[in-house]
């Protein structure tokens, strides 16, 4: 019978701490420690009070809770020493009816990771779903973790470490996270959509009006259907809109949601449209017990973010704000399609007069929240599943290129030299050097390239881009001149020339404070990225 947290919170010390035995491995110290915060105030709290006691212990008693951990299809198992949470688990992967080679190339990783790192390769091989991964899966898993260096593998480990604890206090306290596994389920479903060159590969690359775009949307216009919006429909760029009407007024207030269903090149299954399937399962709880609330909820797939296909970033948000340039319907891709063609082909109306009418008008909203999974290390790092957004930084991008001389790599000395990628290379460490010195600017160049390059020849040219971010304009500002001033003096002493051509450009946006009226929220699409817990905040890039 699982156990619940009153029974837990109203347990005497030795009892509490049998309930908790084995979710640490042989760890009974950090049950110990997290049992002195009762009462609980949930599992995730429970969760969360024992991350804090093994981030929080000295470098020697993590190492030795990493030890405590058999190995993979390792002795304990083949002599059945393992403990009962890790023969399920084990037994769930698969991992106890090997294949000879299986066995034999687990036991060589085994050993080489071992050598390499002085612990046990430790993996959640139940999985994110918690039905446990496939030998091959673990195997590939194990190959390229081999490779990473030391410290961040030992995190990692740690990191797995809390995720199989999770996994058996879930188990322990009968607990599943069945909206969770359902919005990563319509996460995985989506990701089947790519764009030809990308699928092929087993990558996720999703482009403005591609047919793969198109495929998204009309399953997002689906799902949003299933789940009882009470209108849905794609607007004239191509945004995804779902509406469930409030509990009085339809033409009332909204609160509007939403993120953006495009990827970056080889992207992330999870970069965006989190923060649409996550509204959408909140819609289908509240259409299920039959519920309205005093606002209407407005969860908008917006069509366009990553500027991949088109020089248009923020296309689908921006033309909800009245952002909308018209020069962008004009703009041709690589293949030489301009996107008037590309809407025309998608079915949108692909003129200025249908694009318009999508201004928002703020007054009938609350203000926009976007939920979204983190991209840097910072919470992880933490061990907080979730984290409040205080300020979207600004951010600028620029597509650059450097010209120089191509000349003959045997024979023109180095003093002589009008090098082009050498230049960039400069300035790279300049942008890491100046970011660094703000302390939470960030620069990235991004793409470097040298067109036609030749092992034998000094680059003549060099195509590169920057992208420039701070938390608010004027510091995003100053370090621009920086680095632009950098790159004017650096070709100035090399002898060579330089373009650069503004990309994208957007402003700082501050999350509304909490307590304040929703009105205040900044209206980009980026004013919120607030998860609305009570973790530390965060700054998003």
């Amino acid at each position: 019978m699982p156990v619940s947290i009153d029974q837990l919170n109203a347990a005497a010390p030795a009892e509490a701490l049998q309930l908790l035995d084995g979710i640490y491995e042989h760890s009974p110290r950090i049950a110990q420690a997290a049992l002195a915060q009762r009462p609980f105030r949930s599992v995730s709290h429970l969760k969360q009070a024992m991350a804090d006691v093994v981030r929080a212990a000295s470098a020697e008693h993590q190492l030795t809770l990493i030890r405590a951990h058999p190995e993979l299809a390792g002795k304990a198992m083949v002599a059945k020493t393992l403990t009962d949470e890790s023969t399920n688990e084990q037994g769930k992967a698969g991992l106890t009816n090997c294949t000879p080679d299986e066995f034999r190339r687990i036991q060589q990783l085994n050993a080489d990771y071992n050598a390499r790192f002085g612990f046990p390769f430790i993996l959640a091989v139940r999985g994110p779903r918690g039905t446990g991964l496939d030998r091959q899966q673990i195997i590939e898993t194990f190959a390229r973790r081999l490779e990473n260096p030391a410290d961040f593998e030992q995190a990692e480990a740690l990191r797995n470490i809390h995720r199989i604890a999770e996994l058996r206090l879930n188990d322990r306290f009968g607990t599943e996270p069945a909206l969770g596994n359902l919005v990563w389920d319509w996460q995985e479903s989506l990701a089947r959509h790519s764009d030809p060159g990308f699928k092929e590969r087993g990558q996720l690359t999703v482009t403005y009006l591609t047919d793969a775009h198109r495929a998204a949307a009309r399953e997002i216009v689906e799902a949003m259907r299933a789940c009882g919006f009470d209108e849905v429909e794609i607007d004239a760029v191509g945004n995804v809109v779902g509406r469930y009407h409030s509990a009085g007024d339809p033409q009332g207030r909204y609160l509007m949601t939403g993120s953006h269903f495009d990827t970056v090149r080889n992207g992330g299954k999870y970069d965006g449209r989190l923060g649409i399937f996550t509204p959408m399962a909140c819609v289908r709880e509240l259409a299920q017990a039959k519920r309205r609330l005093p606002l209407g909820i407005e969860v908008i797939a917006f069509s366009e973010e990553e500027g991949q296909r088109y020089k248009a970033t923020f296309l689908g948000s921006g033309a909800l704000i009245g952002h909308f340039n018209p020069e962008w319907l004009e703009q041709k891709d690589a293949g030489g399609i301009t996107m008037r063609e590309a809407m025309r082909n998608a079915g949108l109306p692909a003129r200025m007069e249908a694009i318009s009418l999508l201004k928002r008008d703020p007054q009938r909203y609350l203000g926009f929240v976007e939920v979204h999974i983190e991209q840097g290390p910072v919470l992880n790092e933490l061990d907080l599943p979730l984290g409040i957004v205080t300020s979207i930084n600004g951010g600028v991008r620029y597509q650059c290129e450097v010209i120089g001389m191509a000349s003959h790599a045997g024979t023109t000395p180095m003093n002589r030299r009008r090098d082009a990628a050498v230049a960039v290379a400069e300035l790279a460490l300049f942008v890491e050097q100046r970011a660094t010195r703000d302390g939470d600017s960030v620069g990235t160049i991004g793409i470097l390239e040298v067109p036609s390059g030749s092992t034998n020849v000094v680059p003549g040219r060099c195509v590169f881009t920057l992208d420039l971010r701070a938390p608010n304009d004027a510091q995003r500002d100053a370090m621009v001149d920086d680095v632009l001033g950098e790159l004017k003096s650096i070709c100035a002493r090399r002898g060579l020339r330089f373009t650069t051509e503004l990309t994208m450009r957007a402003a700082a946006a501050p999350s509304a404070p909490a307590g304040s009226s929703a009105g205040s929220a900044r209206w980009s699409r980026s004013a919120c990225r607030c998860t609305a817990c009570p973790a530390a905040p965060a700054t998003t890039p």
